[in-house]
């Protein structure tokens, strides 16, 4: 009978604590975790607080001020003065004492050696006269070519002016004309007049328009001048 009163159930005792873990049931991690939901929801709840308007205000007011404290600027040291040199005085020169010059010898003087006598120039080469140069050799006279060695290769047509026949102007007008060696009029000049101005420019106009045939001396064309007579005359 007393065995059975002193035994005791097992299933009635209370659990001894393990090893780090302590009687409250919960681990280092767990506390760990646990602490730290705490002093979160401690900074929230502040949080919230300092968003109210009048809390934030009441909060400055009551927080400390602080103030730095700037020490003036120290006074600038005086700088002392230069001292002044003594100023040393030179001393003064000497007077010097000139000797005076003993008069210079006269000079010796060497008499000039007589003048030499000039060479006897030759007298200058006369200058060698150019002879003047000799005159152009004179053109050689135009050549007269006879009226009746002229002829045509396209013989003068002269208009009768108008006016001079309303007028009855008629007349002879002789001219004198320089053929070159191709037969061309090149200077036509009058040699003797009609008498009237308008029959003597048409004459010259016909002639100027003319072709003469060259004229030739053994064999070589020659020009030279010549004469050709234009006659005005009017129908009766």
């Amino acid at each position: 009978m007393a065995s059975s009163s002193l035994s005791v159930n097992a299933t009635h005792l209370p659990r001894l604590p393990r090893r780090g873990e302590r009687a409250d049931g919960l681990s280092a991690t767990q506390r760990r975790a646990m602490v730290l939901a705490i002093l979160a929801a401690h900074v929230a709840a502040v949080y919230c607080l300092l968003q109210v308007r009048e809390l934030r205000e009441a909060a400055h007011e009551v927080a400390p001020m602080f103030v730095d404290l700037i020490a003036p600027p120290a006074p600038p040291v005086p700088v002392p003065p230069p001292t002044p040199r003594p100023i040393q005085k030179k001393p003064l020169p000497s007077p010097v004492i000139a000797a005076v010059p003993s008069p210079a010898p006269a000079p010796f003087v060497v008499p000039a050696p007589p003048p030499l006598p000039e060479p006897v120039q030759a007298p200058p080469a006369p200058a060698a006269v150019q002879a003047p140069p000799a005159p152009p050799a004179p053109a050689p006279a135009p050549k007269i070519i006879p009226a009746s060695a002229v002829q045509y290769l396209e013989p003068p047509a002269p208009e009768y002016p108008r006016l001079s026949r309303r007028n009855a102007e008629s007349g002879r007008v002789m001219l004198r004309v320089f053929i070159d060696i191709a037969g061309m009029p090149r200077n036509v000049q009058v040699s003797s007049s009609s008498g009237f101005a308008r029959l003597d420019d048409a004459a010259l106009a016909a002639v100027q328009k003319a072709r003469f045939k060259p004229y030739s001396e053994n064999g070589q064309p020659t020009a030279g001048w010549t004469y050709v007579p234009i006659n005005f005359e009017l129908e009766k």
